[in-house]
């Protein structure tokens, strides 16, 4: 064999092998902290010597960390990765939250479906002295914010039941729907129109409208959020629009640029 030719399958081993080690990432993320080579093992499939072999790797990379307990964390290098990561989505999204807020006159935001939570990504804030803040990087539950809501209804109906019970339901104001058949059931209509309302489920007086971003598996959702005595509910057929049409650019702008936005999580 030649000198840099790659062996028969390597190609393909190597492609396996960054596959299993972001499922291992994946799966400590989900954890919530540590978690054990057996846990790992259970929740990959894999076998216990690969696992071993892909977490050494990761470990000498800086991007897993081994505790004194033996159990494993993610390390410090994904922190760079993932600030560089919000940097470069706001960048896109910005201009298009920007133009939302001169439209409407509300918060903009982007959030982006992050296991059994829906994650803040970008923001650009209302210019009236009274106006919603998130703070970006936030992770909250589906079910009672409107980007959750409309992210939830992009996905096969027991992936959807499988993320609300996986991430719980807690009633965040007397508005919050606790029942997952009562929301799983507003699921398909919430699809079939477009957009999704939060009015009052995670904060009392405050309302959300949200649409998807469009395109393939994407797991990403454009909202504005405002007082709802100045986001009525009879301002929705007038916003949503506005709300699909920034959605629509900002998608555009990602497949010219070859940026896939997010997957949809595995269930």
């Amino acid at each position: 064999m030649t000198a840099g030719a790659a062996a028969p399958g390597g190609a393909a081993d190597g492609v396996q092998s960054l596959e299993r080690a972001f499922l291992l990432l994946e799966l400590m993320a989900e954890a919530g902290g540590e978690v054990a080579i057996s846990r790992l093992a259970t929740d990959s499939g894999l076998p216990v010597s690969t696992i071993h072999r892909l977490v050494r790797t990761l470990v000498s990379r800086g991007y897993v960390r081994q505790l004194p307990s033996r159990r494993y964390v993610l390390g410090p290098r994904l922190i760079h990765l993932g600030e560089f990561a919000a940097r470069m989505l706001t960048t896109w999204a910005r201009p298009h939250l920007t133009w939302l807020v001169d439209a409407i006159g509300e918060t903009a935001n982007l959030a982006v479906l992050d296991g059994d939570r829906v994650v803040y990504a970008a923001q650009v804030p209302s210019r009236h002295s009274m106006r919603m803040f998130t703070e970006v990087g936030r992770r909250v539950h589906l079910h009672c914010t409107g980007v959750g809501k409309v992210l939830l209804a992009q996905l096969p109906a027991e992936t959807a039941r499988e993320l609300l019970v996986r991430g719980g339901m807690p009633a965040r104001t007397d508005r919050t729907v606790t029942d997952p058949d009562r929301l799983l059931a507003q699921l398909p209509l919430i699809a079939a129109q477009g957009y999704a309302v939060d009015d009052g489920e995670q904060e009392a007086g405050v309302r959300c409208v949200a649409v998807p971003v469009p395109g393939g598996s994407s797991a990403g959702a454009i909202s504005v959020s405002g007082p709802a005595g100045r986001l009525g509910l009879d301002a929705v057929p007038r916003v949503v629009p506005l709300l699909q049409t920034a959605a629509a650019a900002l998608a555009a702008e990602l497949r010219e640029d070859g940026v896939p936005l997010l997957s949809a999580p595995s269930s």
